[in-house]
């Protein structure tokens, strides 16, 4: 389900599905990496500017889905511009590279097509040139491939993952409240 706050930038709807808090895993395989199934925790948030606050964080899962180690840590903010459709993304990671992200909001579909326009590298982050994203809304869950490219190694898949919605007592509060008073007692004939 796609709640949109009454407080949200009017600029931002396009992007809404991106809301909320979001878990699930995916697996991580590039040259030169461990290749791995991850853990991930990702947060879109906004305080009624024109924008969206974006944090993630991955960990290795080992074979039984148990926490071994963090992976990567990335921060943002998420922009569109309403009358064009295009995404634009600032992108900080742990590992020393801070990106611009560039793309397009499909048409009649919740999906973001990205791609890096601008790699800033510290000199402690390893080799990176660029990569692509691909963000979808798939029947209530959040889903994302990311590819990236290094001097060694042309543009590839590297990190995918499925994400659920992560629903809080508040959540479901607040459904509860917005329920109609009219409601059944037997629940049935709401659905008749």
């Amino acid at each position: 389900m796609i709640e949109i706050p009454s407080d949200l930038h009017k600029d931002l709807l396009p992007i809404a599905f991106l809301l909320g808090n979001w878990a699930g895993a995916g697996v991580h395989d590039f040259p030169g990496s461990e290749k791995c199934n991850f853990g991930q925790e990702v947060t879109f948030t906004h305080d009624g500017r024109d924008f969206l606050e974006y944090h993630s964080h991955t960990w290795v899962l080992d074979a039984d889905g148990n926490k071994v180690r963090p992976l990567e840590s990335e921060f943002g903010f998420w922009r569109i511009d309403p009358t064009t459709r295009k995404v634009e993304v600032v992108m900080t990671r742990d590992d020393g590279v801070v990106e611009i992200w560039y793309g397009d909001l499909a048409a009649k579909q919740p999906q973001v097509d990205l791609v890096t326009d601008a790699v800033a590298r510290t000199a402690a982050s390893g080799p990176y040139t660029g990569g692509k994203r691909l963000y979808g809304y798939v029947k209530s869950d959040l889903m994302w491939v990311g590819e990236k490219q290094t001097p060694e190694v042309e543009l590839r898949p590297y990190m995918s993952a499925h994400l659920k919605k992560v629903v809080t007592p508040e959540d479901v509060e607040r459904w509860a409240k917005a329920l109609p008073d009219d409601m059944p007692d037997d629940g049935i004939a709401f659905f008749k």
